[in-house]
């Protein structure tokens, strides 16, 4: 009898035992199982729906209201007057160098057209390829010098003028090319003669842009002083303050005013008159443009210099000539 409970409480315990473990097995089995929550996310889903069909619906109140707006009447912007830069050029050992960075200044400055002149019976394919790599909106010509107003080897540089040829060679192409356009003579821009070997802020563009006939500012490093400039009172040019002959009728520096393009076009016979006595080059030109009075001072009433009259210092080449004079010259191919 005992022997039978025995065994009767040994299958009991062994039956749970395999329930139990067979509950483990289904158990694990259900984990990671996707689980089928539909009724639970019908709800879920009704929302999603809905707030999708709102949102088509603004979409479209939102393409009504666009295809029924007025035009924007405001008008747009105006084009920033260009400024035309004419740079006379000639071949020399530094020639490259000082155009590289000059085309670089430029590069910084919005709506600008680079009209080069070379002094050279043709145009210099050192110069056509510079012209071409720099980025700019440019012209390149080219207009020698004639011999008698050449400089000579070992010449004072203040001897004769020079690039008189060039400036007026680039103040014909573009009259020329300008009246070709919509606009003829009442076309808006500015006109600036900027020596190659010069330094220009980048400031000097921006004020000269809104020139009406002539603007003016001070030049730094110019006629053996610190500046030269045009001294103003009460808003007007009075005189200026120069150290050389401040009696002629525009005692300024090239580099140190700009013409409006309007004013260039309806004078077409304002030019540069190389036969003028040394000094006198810039009066000139501007003396049948513009009276002292109607000038108009730039750069905080001329009391800031923003360019100056910097020169190239002239390489000395003499271990050059000598490894030259031994056949072991530099490569004459490398351009400089």
């Amino acid at each position: 009898m005992a022997m039978r409970m025995k065994l009767k409480l040994k299958t009991v315990f062994v039956l749970y035992f395999m329930v139990s473990l067979l509950g483990l097995i289904y158990a694990l089995m259900q984990l990671g199982q996707r689980c089928d929550c539909t009724e639970h996310d019908m709800p879920k889903d009704r929302t999603i729906s809905r707030l999708r069909g709102e949102l088509h619906h603004l979409q479209e109140q939102i393409k009504k209201l666009e295809a029924t707006k007025p035009p924007n009447r405001q008008q747009a912007k105006p084009l920033l007057p260009t400024i035309f830069v004419i740079t006379p050029t000639y071949a020399r050992l530094v020639q490259k160098a000082d155009l590289t960075r000059l085309s670089q200044t430029f590069l910084h400055v919005p709506q600008l057209h680079w009209i080069v002149v070379e002094d050279c019976p043709h145009k210099t394919q050192l110069v056509t390829d510079l012209l071409v790599k720099s980025g700019l909106t440019y012209t390149h010509l080219h207009m020698p010098t004639s011999k008698d107003r050449k400089l000579q080897e070992g010449d004072p540089s203040w001897l004769k003028p020079r690039g008189v040829e060039q400036r007026n060679e680039g103040l014909r192409w573009l009259r020329e090319d300008r009246r070709a356009q919509p606009g003829g003579d009442d076309q808006q821009g500015v006109v600036y003669f900027a020596d190659d070997d010069n330094t220009y802020s980048l400031q000097i563009f921006e004020e000269m842009r809104s020139t009406q006939r002539v603007s003016v500012w001070p030049v730094g490093l110019v006629g053996g002083m610190k500046y030269e400039r045009p001294v103003v009172e009460g808003g007007k040019v009075v005189r200026f303050h120069t150290g050389w002959r401040p009696s002629r009728p525009f005692p300024m520096d090239m580099a140190g005013f700009a013409v409006s393009l309007k004013l260039v076009l309806t004078n077409p016979e304002a030019c540069f008159d190389g036969e003028a006595p040394m000094g006198f080059l810039e009066s000139s030109f501007l003396q049948g443009l513009v009276t002292m009075d109607e000038l108009e001072p730039k750069a905080d009433n001329c009391s800031k210099v923003l360019v100056w009259h910097t020169r190239t210092e002239k390489p000395k080449m003499k271990r050059e000539e000598a490894l030259q004079a031994q056949g072991m010259g530099s490569d004459p191919g490398v351009e400089v």
